[in-house]
């Protein structure tokens, strides 16, 4: 099992290092394929644009199939929008239950990117203080998420 998450997870990194070269930057911390940071900028002509942004990827084994979705976080200062929260976790459908095994990293920090180039105005979630301090310690997949709008 382990082997074939390994393989799954070299395409999609050959992937991002063939087709995004110039969107995104992938680094792996002490060079574990199951963990990632990728680096990308905001898109131009939106409220973003130039901003720098990293996210956070950590896979489980069971990224094969892959039956779960990896965890994906902001790290570092995360961009003021109302699916972000001030702790980095992301509202967004794709990380959760409408995960697909058709999903890649490349199609994730896609349309995380496109999320912000969406955003009209820089806003936190109306409950971003009370859910940043209710969820210290724990991590985004810990949550059962409800989507407000169609575009988490």
């Amino acid at each position: 099992m382990q082997n074939r998450m390994a393989k799954r997870l070299q395409k999609d990194l050959e992937q991002m290092q063939k087709t995004y070269v110039d969107q995104f930057i992938v680094k792996m911390p002490n060079n574990d394929i199951k963990h990632w940071i990728v680096g990308f900028e905001g898109a131009k002509g939106t409220l973003y644009q130039g901003e720098k942004f990293e996210l956070q990827f950590k896979f489980s084994n069971d990224y094969v199939a892959p039956i779960e979705s990896p965890e994906v976080i902001f790290i570092g200062k995360p961009p003021e929008h109302e699916h972000i929260y001030s702790n980095g976790f992301i509202c967004l459908s794709i990380l959760f239950d409408e995960w697909s095994a058709a999903l890649t990293v490349s199609s994730i920090c896609l349309s995380i990117q496109s999320m912000l180039s969406s955003a009209t105005k820089k806003m936190k979630p109306p409950n971003d203080a009370e859910f940043v301090k209710r969820s210290a310690g724990r991590g985004p997949k810990s949550f059962l998420w409800s989507y407000h709008d169609e575009k988490c």
